[in-house]
This record gives C-alpha cells, sequence and structure tokens, in this order.
C-alpha cells in the first residue's frame, strides 16, 4: 500500500465511524511507535511523523553518536552514523529512518488491531471532550428507563446511559419512559470503561443554568448570581447583582407579572423561588435573605465568626424562620453567615438558626 492509498483509507474510516482523521492518525502514530519501541528494550528513540496534506509518513530512531557504544538500543559509532549523516562526529544525534517496507509489514501485522484499540480509544476521547463541555452545565436527556424497586432512572446521554438516582430527582418527580428532563452534570470522570458523568436535578447549579437560559441579563452578564441556596423540591433562594443602576436584578430576574421565574418554577415541579437583591453590606444582604419576611434590624455580633442578630416584627417571626426552620436555614446557606439569631420585636426569645 502505497503512502497515498494509506492516507485515503484513514479518511475514509474517519468518516465511516465519525472520528476526526487527526486523532485516527495520531493513534496510528502511537500504535505505531509503541510497535518498533519493542525492538529497542522500549527506549523513547523511536518516532513516527505524518502528513495527509503530502502522503508522507517517516519512521525513523534516533541515536546518539558515540566513539564508544555504551547503550547499543541509543548509541552509534561515528563510522556507522556517517552512513546517515556523512559529516557526524560524536556527540551528534542522527535519524535512521525505518524502510518503508518495514513500517508496512508492521502495520500490516498489527493493523486490525491497532484500528480497533484507535477507534476505540478515539471515541471514548471524544465522548469525554462532550462531557467535559457540558461540565457544570444543563443538558436534556430521555429516559430509557425506571428501575421499579428502587425508582432510579436510566437516561440516555447520546450513546451512554447514565443512571439518575431517586436522591437526585426532585421529590415530586415521577419520571416514565420516553419522558424528556433537564439534568444538571455535576462532576465527568474518565473511567477505565469510558467516561461516565454524574446527573443530578437537586444540585443548585441546575437553577442557576436555568436562570441563565431563561433571563438574557444573567446570560449577557448584566445581571451576576452571586450565590444560590437550595432545598431541592421545596425552595430555592437566589441572590443577585448588577453593577448597572439602571438595572433591577431582581425585576430581570422575575420577569414582567413572573413570567421568567414562573418558567423555571414550572420546570422545578413547583419548587418555590425567592430572588434578593446581593449587596456587599451583610446587614443589607442578610435583612434581604430573609425574604418574603420584613426585617426591622441585623445587628453584626461577630463579623470573623459570621454571627449576626436579626429584629423582625412579632407578626413576621413564623415567616422569617419558615416551616421547620427551611427559611432561616436557607437565608444563613445563601448568605455564609453561619449563625443568625432570630428575635421578635417584643418578644425575649431567641431563635437560632446555624449553616448545616
Amino acid at each position: 500500500m502505497s503512502n497515498k492509498e494509506f492516507f485515503e483509507a484513514v479518511k475514509l474510516l474517519s468518516v465511516e465511524k465519525n472520528v476526526p482523521i487527526e486523532i485516527l492518525l495520531e493513534g496510528i502514530q502511537r500504535a505505531l511507535v509503541t510497535a518498533i519501541k519493542r525492538d529497542y528494550n522500549n527506549k523513547d528513540i523511536v518516532f513516527c511523523e505524518m502528513n495527509p496534506d503530502k502522503n508522507t509518513l517517516r519512521v525513523f530512531v534516533r541515536k546518539n553518536v558515540v566513539n564508544e557504544i555504551v547503550d547499543p538500543d541509543e548509541d552509534l559509532l561515528v563510522e556507522q552514523a556517517k552512513r546517515f549523516k556523512p559529516n557526524a562526529i560524536a556527540g551528534d544525534i542522527v535519524e535512521i529512518e525505518l524502510e518503508t517496507k518495514e513500517v508496512s509489514r508492521i502495520a500490516a501485522e498489527k493493523g486490525k488491531h491497532i484500528l480497533r484499540q484507535v477507534i476505540s480509544e478515539a471515541s471514548k476521547n471524544q465522548l469525554y471532550a462532550e462531557f467535559q463541555n457540558k461540565n457544570q452545565d444543563i443538558i436534556t436527556v430521555k429516559v430509557a428507563r425506571v428501575d421499579p424497586v428502587t425508582q432510579d432512572a436510566f437516561v440516555e446521554i447520546g450513546k451512554i446511559t447514565e443512571r439518575l438516582a431517586r436522591t437526585e430527582q426532585l421529590p415530586t418527580d415521577n419520571l416514565k419512559e420516553g419522558d424528556l428532563v433537564k439534568v444538571y452534570i455535576s462532576d465527568v470522570k474518565d473511567a477505565a470503561k469510558g467516561p461516565r458523568a454524574t446527573i443530578s436535578r437537586t444540585h443548585p447549579g441546575l437553577v442557576r443554568r436555568l436562570l441563565e437560559s431563561e433571563v438574557p441579563e444573567i446570560f449577557d452578564g448584566t445581571v451576576e448570581i452571586k450565590s444560590v441556596a437550595r432545598e431541592a423540591g421545596s425552595r430555592s433562594k437566589v441572590a443577585v447583582y448588577s453593577a448597572d443602576e439602571n438595572v433591577d436584578p431582581v425585576g430581570a430576574c422575575i420577569g414582567q407579572r413572573g413570567a421568567r421565574i414562573n418558567k423555571i418554577v414550572d420546570q422545578l415541579g413547583g419548587e418555590k423561588m425567592d430572588v434578593v437583591k446581593y449587596s456587599d453590606n451583610p446587614a443589607e444582604f442578610i435583612a434581604a435573605s430573609l425574604a418574603p419576611a420584613d426585617v426591622i434590624s441585623v445587628t453584626i455580633v461577630n463579623e470573623e465568626e459570621h454571627y449576626c442578630k436579626v429584629i423582625v416584627p412579632n407578626n413576621q417571626l413564623s415567616l422569617a424562620i419558615g416551616n421547620k426552620g427551611q427559611n432561616a436555614r436557607l437565608a444563613a446557606r445563601l448568605t455564609g453567615w453561619k449563625k443568625i439569631d432570630i428575635n421578635p420585636e417584643t418578644v425575649e426569645e431567641t431563635i437560632n438558626f446555624d449553616v448545616e
């Protein structure tokens, strides 16, 4: 097989297997070098260069020119080196090109194995790259089946099937075969049997990405999401900020008559969502984070320990705390203030919440 025929065959294979030709050639190069290195006790002295545009293929060995051979694999006497480089002297490096017939023989002997290995590895690397491009992002997947016992869903991501554990589904989810559902890729790993993605519908990142997709001002950077706190399926809090004084970051996220936020709430199965304005002033931010409750005052007790005291109207205490402490708990996570004491205006009672 001539070099031209070789490269034409690789190009056809690239189209057939949907693998970029560069990846195929890289794999073939690596496989050829690995095979030939065995004749040199696996020393790193074998190199391969391919240029499909010029139909050139070179495989060569680099050796040190010496007066006395120490390592027969790596060294070549001056007299021997002059066959390849007429003016060679000790200290030079010469390249000894392998004959095309020898390279073709090795390629033919190992051709099928090399190509299978290269295609498998290339497909794996391509899939891993695709997963990495979607890491920390949302994708729409199709439910292939649902385990009737565990309720874990198995979803199709391209040619891969991944498990969406019941614990990573929303409490309101009732997934069925054929359903299309949005998931968040929280992690990607290059496992031995191929890339694996960790997917979730409960991760706070899902809320962040949904907001980016529904709110143009977030997508273009006019509005910034500072933090997200979430108890999936029940309630989320999102802190937003804009450096543009003419932009209301909260209003941008909510949309006219709540159109934008309602679309996100619908996609999250009715999960409630509070959007609050971020502030560099801790007291202002903490007060905002306790919405929908009104706050009379916030006193910073210990800034290093993130400890503060909050006063709310008597009739707002339950609202500030929330059902089973949820509102205060989410506010603590949103702001990063680990200890929030919530006090009614006229009663000597303190409700303390620590971040979990």
